[in-house]
């Protein structure tokens, strides 16, 4: 049964118009009037109702106030304190949990004959409940809004009931107007009135409808109290999957209806509001299709159609996005001859308050220019326009990383987002700048890298090349010769640097400069005090250093440009070498530094990565070839003014400088074995040298100490296996006359050698299965990962070999390689033809570069050896210095280590 309302509709309806939904004469009760969203919504709708709430329920909170800018309002234990107190009201709203609604709502009925309506925020009501409370209504002639909703509202009465409608300042969204809102979204009725303000339409009644799956005053009774309701000209209508309400409804006013969630349709639960599920044929294609087919429109408005004619009738129009809707609305009105209510308020272009193109070439239509952000934002982005560089959160950073992923499916590691394989065709100084600045450089920063690092290799009177040596000739490994160098390049060895670095931070980082590269920049705007200068100086102790004068020359011969270097010569004194690096350092790291790419801390650090990498390189040259003024026989103005990394690692590994052909396969080593990501020994090395000093507290760490991590989580197995892929060729190859590995006419029949290899492997496979012996594993065939088809390829070894082809290049050993997999097939050693993997790519492009010294004798199988593993750190030091300085930036003291419940004891 239920009460008679309105006469002809089947059920209960007490509410005539939708100007009768929420008037100033409404008194309004609160249940759970102290609950945590309550007591913050509560207050701004008593204050812009005019003070319409007469009291709160809270169970043991009776006698308490809810303090607000309209007045307090009473708190009592239940509904009956209230009205027993000489209270009374005609609405309620409900903020419990849905377990309790139901009975709160029976409450409210119960003990006040004079209730006419309910508000129901909660989400998520039972079905079973909602019936319920559905024939509570029913019964005794009270109309219910919501569940799952944020309540109704008037902008003609200034009043809300129930939650948040219109914000935290409804007095600014809710604008007098002839349209009205109907909204299955509570944020989005807001939003919808904003949206329509900048249209110059305001608004009547809003109703937040709510999405549970029952919901009490649907679509149909929002039609009818449209109809009687002489301020609405219109009505906007936001409406999501599920349910049939809006199915042949019938208006007398035009409608805008945005039908949203085509994106829900293959869902198989609730995302977001509990009824928002489509069953059948209540999709929101459904629902476009019932209102376009009320309409009469052919198709979905958008203000860019081409003919939206159409697309809009009398009756209204169909949009999908809520953009679209002010509009559509006039378009719909210009029908009727009605003009908006008011001029527009704003508009709904893209008005960031924030802009970084990261260097990109934007079109005009996705550069937008900032504009100033309203109060208190204003002053919070003007806080952050001071900060310099990124700012970094800090976190546990045990086993993880920020500078560097691998892929499980390709095994492929990437570096700050560029995958080794890019890497290994880029420039090497790329590769080295590439951890501290987080992109690869422009032919700019590379050559000015080439200086800092030349100007730091030749190590002649130094005590790190005597900590080298005494470890070279203790029988030590490369990687522990250059442990002893770095060990030496200590704080105190690189403070003046990074104090230069610092002050050239603090004297440039509001200046407007953007490109260090500007010529045009004026540097003489610079003001630096006495101090600055003298800490720019060099001093009396280093008048036989001609270091500064050989890098600024190099600086001119190569035709770089630095406004640091500018501002340096500017200051009419000598400058030192720790500020000519700190200048280079930042002509490199400027740009990421100013569009937050990268940190302060980061920039201010790069002169010690540099002078590192160029001791490290140094340490692994003999002694005996560091003289003045050269290194290996090179002349210092030849090394300063034209040399790359390619062309000093390739020295400190063979003596000689190398050609262009040699030279790109040492580049494309280098740039393979940069990172296998934070797991790799090697890096957990570094990580925990950083983590050890304690990041949080970042002047402390010592980077040099963790390089030295790096180095000493380096060996044999880890770095100096690089070797055993060589020794294979060499077994292979040492037989033969072979002059140049990287002529393809050398006149070897590699498929016979290869045949007559996989027979004997064959024969070896068999007897070693038959003894119960293991089957010596070939160097450089097969990966866990890339297996199982009739023929294997690891992705890496196929970029590399492209790439040689692309340039032209041969190397013999990699072809031996792949006709050994197909002859192991072929002889039946091998279920299938397995991959030649990254590791056979490595020793066969070194091999090839060292292949003619080892013939002739200049290289022993041991210096093969050593190189190997020299290449190998050339290229971890790059990734070492990236996990560096991320650990540096982002990790917490002490955070590699192991939790004791995860260690074990072994007997």
């Amino acid at each position: 049964m239920y009460r008679q309302g309105i006469e002809g509709l089947p059920y209960y309806l007490g509410v005539r118009s939708l100007a009768d939904i929420a008037t100033r004469d409404d008194r309004v009760v609160v249940l759970n009037i102290l609950g945590g969203e309550s007591s913050h919504v509560t207050p701004i709708s008593h204050a812009f109702s005019g003070g319409n709430i007469v009291f709160g329920t809270s169970p043991g909170r009776g006698g308490q106030v809810l303090e607000t800018p309209g007045g307090d309002i009473p708190v009592y234990n239940n509904v009956r304190e209230g009205l027993d107190a000489g209270h009374s009201f005609n609405a309620g709203v409900v903020y419990l949990p849905p377990t309790a609604v139901r009975d709160g709502v029976a409450e409210l009925v119960r003990v006040n004959p004079g209730l006419k309506k309910i508000v129901i925020i909660t989400e998520k009501v039972a079905v079973h409940d909602a019936r319920e409370i559905r024939a509570l209504g029913q019964a005794n002639g009270v109309d219910i809004f919501g569940g799952n909703c944020l309540g109704v509202a008037d902008s003609w009465n200034r009043v809300r009931i129930g939650g948040a409608l219109g914000g935290d300042h409804p007095e600014e969204s809710l604008q007098q107007g002839s349209v009205a809102i109907f909204s299955n979204s509570g944020g989005f009725t807001t939003t919808i009135a904003q949206y329509l303000a900048t249209g110059g339409w305001g608004t009547t009644t809003l109703i937040s409808s709510g999405k549970d799956v029952y919901i009490h005053y649907a679509a149909r009774d929002f039609a009818y109290g449209l109809a009687n309701d002489p301020r609405s000209k219109a009505a906007v209508l936001y409406v999501e999957p599920g349910g049939y309400y809006e199915q042949e409804l019938a208006f007398d006013k035009p409608v805008v209806a945005c039908v949203v969630g085509r994106w829900k349709t293959k869902l198989t639960r609730a995302v977001g509001h509990a009824g928002a599920l489509a069953g059948s044929g209540d999709r929101a294609e459904d629902k476009e299709r019932w209102f376009m087919e009320a309409f009469g429109t052919e198709g979905l408005f958008t203000p860019e159609a081409a003919d939206p004619s159409r697309l809009v009738s009398p009756k209204g129009a169909v949009v999908t996005n809520i953009s679209h809707i002010p509009a559509a609305l006039t378009a719909v009105m210009a029908l009727h001859g009605a003009a908006p209510d008011f001029a527009p308020r704003g508009s709904l272009a893209l008005k960031p308050w924030m802009a970084n193109d990261q260097r990109l070439d934007l079109p005009a239509e996705l550069a937008l220019a900032p504009v100033q952000a309203m109060a208190p934002y204003d002053q919070q982005i003007g806080a952050l326009g001071r900060q310099i560089g990124a700012q970094v959160a800090r976190q546990n950073m045990k086993d993880r990383s920020g500078a560097s992923l691998m892929d499980s499916r390709t095994q492929v590691t990437s570096v700050h987002g560029i995958t080794v394989l890019d890497l290994a065709r880029v420039p090497l100084e790329a590769n080295f700048a590439l951890p501290l600045v987080h992109e690869i450089g422009s032919e700019n920063d590379r050559a000015m890298l080439d200086i800092a690092v030349a100007a730091e290799v030749n190590l002649v009177g130094d005590a790190t090349l005597v900590a080298a040596e005494a470890a070279r000739e203790a029988g030590n490994t490369p990687n522990t010769v250059m442990a002893a160098a770095a060990s030496i390049v200590g704080s105190n060895r690189v403070g003046r640097a990074l104090a230069c670095a610092r002050a050239l931070i603090d004297l440039f980082a509001f200046s407007g400069l953007t490109d260090p590269r500007d010529e045009d920049f004026d540097v003489a705007a610079i003001a630096v005090d006495e101090a600055t200068r003298a800490l720019f100086a060099a001093r009396p102790d280093e008048a036989d250093d001609p270091r500064p004068e050989a890098m600024t020359q190099a600086v001119r011969d190569r035709n770089c440009r630095s406004a640091f270097v500018r501002f340096l010569e500017r200051l009419d004194q000598r400058p030192s070498r720790d500020a000519l690096l700190a200048a280079i350092a930042m002509t490199i790291a400027w740009e990421p530094l100013m569009r937050k790419k990268i940190s302060r801390l980061t920039a201010e650090t790069l002169p010690w990565y540099l002078r590192l990498y160029g001791v490290m390189v140094g340490a692994s040259i003999p002694a005996h070839n560091h003289q003045p003024g050269s290194l290996c026989g090179i002349p210092r103005a030849e090394r300063f003014g034209t040399w790359t990394m390619a062309d000093l690692c390739y020295l400190a590994i063979t003596g000689k400088k190398p050609t262009a052909a040699q030279a790109r396969p040492l580049q494309m080593l280098i740039g393979l074995l940069i990172s296998n990501g934070p797991g790799a020994i090697s890096a957990q090395g570094a990580k925990g040298a950083v983590s050890a000093d304690g990041p949080q507290t970042p002047g402390r760490v010592q980077i040099n100490k963790a390089m030295v991590g790096f180095l000493t989580h380096t060996g044999y197995s880890h770095g100096g296996n690089g070797y055993e892929g060589m020794a294979f060729l060499l077994d292979e190859f040492k037989d033969t006359d072979l002059r140049d590995p990287t002529d393809a006419d050398h006149g070897l029949d590699l498929k016979a050698r290869a045949h007559v290899f996989a027979e004997r492997y064959a024969v070896a496979k068999t007897q070693a299965k038959e003894m119960g012996r293991e089957v010596r594993a070939l160097p450089g065939v097969h990966h866990p990962v890339f297996r199982g088809d009739a023929v294997n390829y690891d992705p890496r070894e196929r970029f590399i070999a492209q790439a040689l082809a692309e340039d032209g290049a041969y190397n013999i050993f990699h072809a031996y390689y792949l006709e050994l997999v197909q002859a192991l097939y072929d002889v039946g050693a091998s279920p299938y033809v397995f991959c030649v993997n990254v590791d056979a790519v490595i020793a066969a492009l070194l091999l090839g570069l060292l292949w003619t010294d080892y013939k002739t004798g200049a290289l022993s199988e041991r210096d093969l050896e050593s190189a190997a593993f020299t290449v190998f750190l050339y290229g971890r030091m790059v990734g070492a210095a990236a996990e560096i300085d991320d650990h540096l930036n982002r990790g917490r003291n002490m955070d590699t280590r192991t939790p004791a419940d995860r260690c074990g004891y072994v007997v």
